[in-house]
C-alpha cells in the first residue's frame, strides 16, 4: 500500500508498549516522535513502539501526529477520562485482518462460537468444568453468580439491595442509588473494553454471547470484569453516600491508572480467540478466489491485449490555492 510504511519496517504488536494515555495535552510530530506538550513537560515518543493511544479530554492532536500514528501502524482511539468512554477509534496496529477473520470464523461456526462462550464463563467460574453445559445451563450458572454477588456485596456495605434495575442507554433513568451507580459504571467499564478491542483490530460487533447489537462483543468481553470492577465500587460509593454519576466516572478512572485492566482485556481477547501473535508479513494485499484461494494483489488480471480500458468511476476537481492577498474571498 503506497500511503503506508511497509510492514516489515514496523514493530510487532507483542514488542510494543501496549497503550499509552494521554489528556490535557497537545499532541504534535517531530520528524518519527510524537511529541506531547503540556504545562508541565514536552515527551518524545517512538510512534511505531505504542500499539494503541488514547486521546483523553483536553487533547489537540495535530494532522502531522495523526498521519504519522496511522503511518506506525499505532491505534488512535478518542476516550473519556481514562477510558471510560470510547467515542470514536482510528487504524488499529495490526495492518493485517487476522485477528478480525478468526472472530468472524469463530462467531460464525456454531460448535466454535460454543467453544468460546465457554471459554468466556469458564473465566467466571475458575476450577469449574464448563466443557459440557449448554448456553441455558451457562445462563442460569451467571444469573446465579450475579445474585449472589450483588447480595454479598450489599451485606459487606450495609446498603440495602432489592434487585437489578435498569433503563438501557439512560443509566439514571430508574432504579435506586446503587442501581443507578451500577449502570454508570459498566458504561465505563464498556468504554474501556471497547477502546481495548478496537485497538487490536477485533470487531466489537461479533459477539458470542451477546447478539444483535453494535458492541456485543464489547458486552461480551465487559462480562468477565464487572465481578471484579464495576458492581463492588458501584456499593462502596452507595454506602459512603456518592452517588452521582460522575462520582462513579471519577472512581473508575482512579482505579484505571496502573493501566492494568487495559493490559488484561487485549490479552484475554487473544486468548479468547485462540489468537496468534502478529506477525509482519500478515499484511498481505490479497485477492480471494473461490477455486485457488487467494492470489497475489496489485496485479492488472486482465487477459493480455483484451482491448479493455478503464473508465475512471469518479473526477475530482480542485481549486487555486489561495494566498495571504486572498482572505477576503474565502
Amino acid at each position: 500500500m503506497w500511503w503506508r510504511a511497509d510492514v516489515h519496517d514496523l514493530y510487532r504488536v507483542s514488542d510494543r508498549v501496549s497503550t499509552l494515555y494521554v489528556e490535557r495535552t497537545h499532541v504534535d510530530r517531530d520528524e518519527n516522535a510524537v511529541v506531547l506538550i503540556n504545562k508541565e513537560r514536552t515527551v518524545r515518543v517512538p510512534a511505531a513502539m505504542v500499539a494503541v493511544i488514547l486521546l483523553g479530554p483536553g487533547t489537540r492532536v495535530t494532522h502531522g501526529a495523526i498521519n504519522l500514528l496511522g503511518d506506525s501502524g499505532t491505534a488512535i482511539c478518542w476516550v473519556g477520562e481514562h477510558g471510560v468512554r470510547c467515542y470514536a477509534t482510528g487504524l488499529g496496529p495490526s495492518r493485517g485482518t487476522r485477528l478480525l477473520v478468526r472472530q468472524a470464523y469463530l462467531v460464525s461456526r456454531r460448535v466454535e462460537r460454543l467453544a468460546v462462550a465457554r471459554r468466556m464463563y469458564g473465566m467466571r467460574f475458575p476450577g469449574e468444568d464448563v466443557s459440557k453445559m449448554t448456553m441455558q445451563q451457562l445462563r442460569g450458572r451467571e444469573g446465579v453468580r450475579i445474585r449472589r454477588l450483588y447480595r454479598e456485596h450489599a451485606d459487606r456495605t450495609g446498603v440495602n439491595w432489592e434487585r437489578r434495575e435498569y433503563k438501557p442507554g439512560q443509566p439514571f433513568a430508574v432504579g435506586d442509588d446503587v442501581n443507578r451507580l451500577l449502570s454508570a459504571g459498566h458504561s465505563c467499564l464498556y468504554g474501556v473494553c471497547h477502546a481495548a478491542i478496537a485497538g487490536v483490530g477485533a470487531s466489537p460487533g461479533l459477539g458470542f454471547v451477546h447478539t444483535g447489537a453494535a458492541l456485543s462483543f464489547v458486552m461480551d468481553v465487559a462480562d468477565l470484569y464487572k465481578a471484579e470492577y464495576s458492581i463492588p465500587l458501584a456499593f462502596d460509593l452507595a454506602a459512603a453516600g456518592h452517588i452521582e454519576e460522575r462520582d462513579m466516572r471519577l472512581a473508575f478512572r482512579d482505579k484505571l491508572v496502573d493501566g492494568h485492566l487495559l493490559h488484561r482485556i487485549i490479552d484475554d481477547v487473544r486468548q479468547l480467540l485462540d489468537a496468534q501473535p502478529e506477525k509482519a508479513s500478515d499484511d498481505r494485499n490479497e485477492l480471494w478466489d473461490e477455486v485457488s484461494g487467494p492470489v497475489p494483489g496489485g496485479v492488472n488480471w486482465a487477459e493480455p491485449d483484451s482491448g479493455e480500458t478503464t473508465v475512471p468511476s469518479h473526477q475530482v476537481i480542485s481549486g487555486p490555492d489561495l494566498d495571504d492577498g486572498d482572505d477576503d474571498r474565502r
